[in-house]
């Protein structure tokens, strides 16, 4: 060696390791059990309460017009929306997965529901509120129907003996798209109104990421907070543009997504109401209808199992075993069923933009959860104070998804860490049914809106929609896909159950393998001896 100097000593193995693998992931601030002080813990709640109001009054707002319903209707609507999904919040983070998920209305419900409304039996109904409440029975119908599939699947342990074959590997495709397949709710969304959604997303990104490192003292009160201050700053300024003419002589589609006083829900929502059971009549059933929904019931059970494993790893638990995620699903098929009691007009499931949140705020404690669940309960009864947050222009709303939605999908691409990339197997697997789990729904996806109907069309349109819905989940299909593939392929060697990251995960197939799981999953009250599967 030149200048006949010692050679360097050679690199320790935990040296060469730059970022090792974590169970658990580090940083968060507050994990399930470890809930933040009580004032802290209240606003984070009601942060979460105003994230779920998006899709609360988003779906209502879309379907309401075609039910015939009008802004009262679209009122008590959003109402009932708020109050089932704090009951299944609870129901969830209590004796379901007990991870801290809130579990609220669900986008891919829509195709199912607007076949439901454009039903030829209800054509011939002229006067609009009692074609209205006639379709929402019908809604009602094919959802308490609808919900015995997950109920079975999931209290029956079917489901546990499915996720048993995933792997990390498998995982990525269904969590990574199950943020990312939401990004038609993002920036063309916020194009609607472009001067009120991009001010909202830059306000955001700096809130949440620069501002933090800039005021040493605010550190945590800048990130762990920055829906809310955001959003009061942005709503402001709508209003201040709203009140001073800026919309006054707009086109009809600006004014509807700009203006701060044309939702028309504050002034249909009742001071006071408690959404009932059956509060729109008796449930009417229709067998082709209910077999629709059920396939619709069956997508969002694959797509919840992908946000289930986002809520985990964002609230620093450990892998969920296999039969807390079973018993999450039956909880879950139970709160179709209250959807379908109470006549929400629209299925449940985790809410992506929740699961964002968890992320955003690096707090995935269960009290913060249950306290947004006891808001979304208190303004569903206090329906005028409840309807002044609904009243949030959508493009506010699409610029929070833009960020909460890719913490999701971010959330699926970190289990990348279990697995072999050096690996041929492991990159078809993953290149492939990411691919085409965008593609494929994209296909369907377009041939619908130029057509006026999906790729697969017969005279029976409920079996249309069986093979229709479940081809237009990119979770769907990207999950499905990637944990056929992964279990079917011949391996290379014996080292293709290393490269899947399956040896990650053993200590966490059965419940009582690892302590940690006890600690986060375990149900109170000694209440695990009603559940078999586990």
């Amino acid at each position: 060696m030149a200048g006949g100097g010692a050679a360097a000593p050679a690199p320790k193995q935990d040296e060469l390791v730059t970022h090792p693998v974590k169970d658990q992931l580090p940083g968060v601030s507050y994990c399930i059990t470890s809930p933040p002080p009580w004032p802290e813990a209240i606003l984070l709640g009601f942060q979460h309460f105003i994230v779920m109001l998006g899709t609360t009054v988003l779906i209502p707002s879309f379907l309401i017009p075609q039910m015939g319903g009008n802004n009262e209707d679209k009122a008590l609507m959003i109402q009932t929306l708020q109050f089932v999904a704090g009951l299944n919040t609870l129901a969830q983070t209590m004796f379901g997965t007990r991870l801290p998920a809130v579990i609220g209305a669900s986008y891919t419900f829509i195709p199912a529901t607007i076949s439901i409304v454009l039903a030829g039996r209800y054509s011939d109904i002229v006067e609009p509120k009692e074609k209205f409440r006639k379709i929402m029975r019908g809604i009602q119908g094919a959802m308490i129907v609808a919900s015995s599939l997950q109920i079975i699947i999931g209290f029956s342990g079917m489901w546990r003996n499915v996720t048993r074959l995933m792997s990390p590997l498998s995982t990525v495709p269904l969590v990574a798209l199950t943020g990312f397949g939401l990004y038609e709710l993002g920036f063309p969304l916020i194009t609607k109104c472009v001067e009120i959604g991009l001010p909202q997303l830059i306000l955001l990104v700096i809130f949440s990421q620069y501002l933090p490192h800039l005021m040493k003292s605010g550190k945590n009160i800048f990130d762990r907070f920055a829906v809310l201050f955001t959003v009061i700053i942005v709503w402001i300024y709508a209003h201040c543009l709203t009140a001073g003419g800026a919309y006054k002589h707009a086109a009809q589609a600006t004014q509807t997504s700009c203006r701060t006083d044309r939702a028309g829900i504050i002034s249909a929502a009742p001071w006071i109401r408690v959404p009932y059971p059956f509060q729109w009549g008796a449930p009417t059933f229709h067998a082709g209808e209910a077999f629709a929904m059920m396939a619709t019931s069956f997508v969002t059970l694959v797509e919840s199992t992908g946000a289930f494993i986002a809520v985990s790893r964002y609230a620093s638990a450990t892998p969920v075993p296999h039969s807390v995620l079973s018993r999450g699903v039956g909880w879950q098929g139970l709160g179709i069923l209250f959807s379908g009691i109470f006549g929400t007009g629209n299925g449940s499931s985790v809410s992506i933009e929740n699961a964002g949140l968890l992320g955003l705020t690096r707090v995935g404690s269960r009290r913060v959860i249950q306290i947004s669940a006891g808001f979304m309960i208190f303004f569903s009864i206090l329906g005028k104070f409840g309807a002044v947050f609904a009243s949030i222009p959508a493009p506010i709303v699409a610029a929070l998804y833009c960020l909460l939605f890719a913490y999701v999908g971010a959330g699926g691409l970190g289990f990348l860490q279990f697995c072999n990339l050096n690996s041929f197997r492991t990159k078809f697997i993953l290149a492939f049914s990411i691919f085409m789990g965008l593609s494929v729904p994209q296909y369907f996806n377009e041939y619908e809106s130029v057509k006026g109907f999906g790729p697969v069309h017969t005279n029976a349109r409920w079996f249309n929609d069986m093979i229709n819905i479940p081809f237009s989940s990119k979770p769907f299909v990207a999950g499905v896909l990637a944990l056929i593939l992964d279990v079917t392929m011949p391996p290379k060697d014996n080292t293709t159950r290393k490269d899947r990251g399956m040896h990650w995960w053993d200590k966490f197939r059965s419940f009582k393998t690892d302590t940690r799981s006890e600690e986060f999953y375990s149900l109170p009250l000694n209440l695990n001896k009603f559940f078999p599967s586990v």
